[in-house]
């Protein structure tokens, strides 16, 4: 059976959007159906129809579907991504996740594979803590973290991002310089990864 592991992330600009799509790339490679979701917005729509580059990217993810909780009952792996906010995950996952107590409580995401992804400003911008962030709930839900192992030869190539926590992207202080070719590929090998331990979860 096809593992479908949910890959989801919140993107205001489109640059976290990118990396889920390289992400959900990864996924289709290893025979996995790619359960590509967003968060609901928390930013207020007048804000947003003032600001153009808010309004592009809104366009461009405008076939993605919101999450619904009953949707994490029934796949195989998780991936979370997001921007970030001095030094954690972005309000509109962290409102999604802090909704999940019932999925805790039934313990409908142990033993599964999962992991994280994240866009930062600078360099230096707490790619890591937010992808630790991010971890915390996986952790608590019992799930499997899995980062990217340094045999992907682009982790240390990279000179703009990307991280054995998971993929990253250093996007510019105002978001506008998209991830690159490197960045992609390595979220992409995130996808792959996540994708085969699942397949091999489920032999057992």
């Amino acid at each position: 059976m096809n593992p479908r592991i949910m890959v989801l992330y919140y993107s205001m600009y489109g640059n976290n959007y990118l990396m889920a799509k390289a992400v959900c790339e990864g996924i289709k490679i290893e025979g996995g159906e790619a359960v590509l979701r967003t968060v609901p917005e928390l930013v207020p729509q007048d804000i947003i129809n003032k600001d153009e580059r808010m309004k592009k990217a809104k366009q461009m993810q405008k076939d993605v579907q919101l999450v619904k909780l009953s949707e994490l009952e029934n796949i195989d792996g998780i991936i979370l991504g997001s921007p970030t906010r001095f030094g954690n995950m972005c309000a509109q996952l962290r409102n999604f996740l802090d909704q999940t107590g019932g999925v805790w409580m039934k313990g409908l995401l142990i033993d599964k594979p999962a992991g994280v992804f994240c866009c930062t400003g600078t360099m230096h911008g707490a790619q890591e803590t937010t992808l630790i962030s991010m971890m915390f709930t996986l952790l608590h839900h019992g799930c499997m973290v899995l980062g990217v192992p340094y045999s992907v030869k682009e982790i240390i190539e990279t000179k703009n991002g990307g991280t054995p926590y998971g993929p990253t992207a250093v996007v510019g202080p105002s978001a506008d310089k998209p991830p690159t070719e490197i960045d992609l590929k390595i979220a992409q090998e995130l996808g792959k990864r996540i994708t085969r331990i699942a397949k091999e979860m489920n032999k057992s």
